[in-house]
């Protein structure tokens, strides 16, 4: 049997809503990536040049601090969840695979988005990460069927 994990980042409880789901629905354990300093509305307005979340997308190798890496030792898949913040994920993501080593580990991505797929999220990562297995990665909502999830992840 494979040993998975469900690790996400959710500013607004969106993407934890849609990781607790995938995790129910395929029996696998859960590990929230939570920034070391929570993201107030403020940060989140991408409307504002100036707010936390525009500065750290701006710069790509910002690496915002995490309250804990993820020991993956005992899990041979990882699904990483996010928003998409630009058109990609947010910088906290790199921070998190950096800090979990997950070479070698098969890690299959997923998204929440109010209009972006998740094509240039996971060419990104791909590019920046060539030494993790990556599965084909899929936008998911609050109401995506138990069955589409398991299909998609078998």
């Amino acid at each position: 049997m494979t040993n998975r994990i469900v690790a996400y980042f959710s500013a607004s409880n969106v993407t934890k809503n849609v990781a607790e789901k995938i995790a129910k629905t395929i029996d696998a354990d859960i590990f929230e990536i939570e920034p070391k300093e929570k993201y107030s509305s403020a940060d989140l307005n991408w409307n504002d040049k100036n707010s936390r979340s525009s500065i750290e997308m701006n710069d790509r190798s910002s690496r915002p601090e995490i309250v804990s890496a993820l020991d993956a030792t005992d899990y041979d898949e990882i699904l990483i969840g996010f928003p998409v913040w630009w058109y990609t994920a947010p910088t906290i993501i790199n921070t998190f695979i950096e800090a979990s080593n997950l070479e070698g580990k098969t890690v299959i991505p997923f998204c929440t988005s109010g209009g972006s797929g998740i094509g240039a999220c996971e060419d990104d990562l791909k590019k920046a990460y060539p030494e993790i297995n990556w599965k084909k990665g899929l936008k998911l909502t609050s109401s995506t069927s138990d069955d589409k999830i398991r299909s998609w992840i078998e």
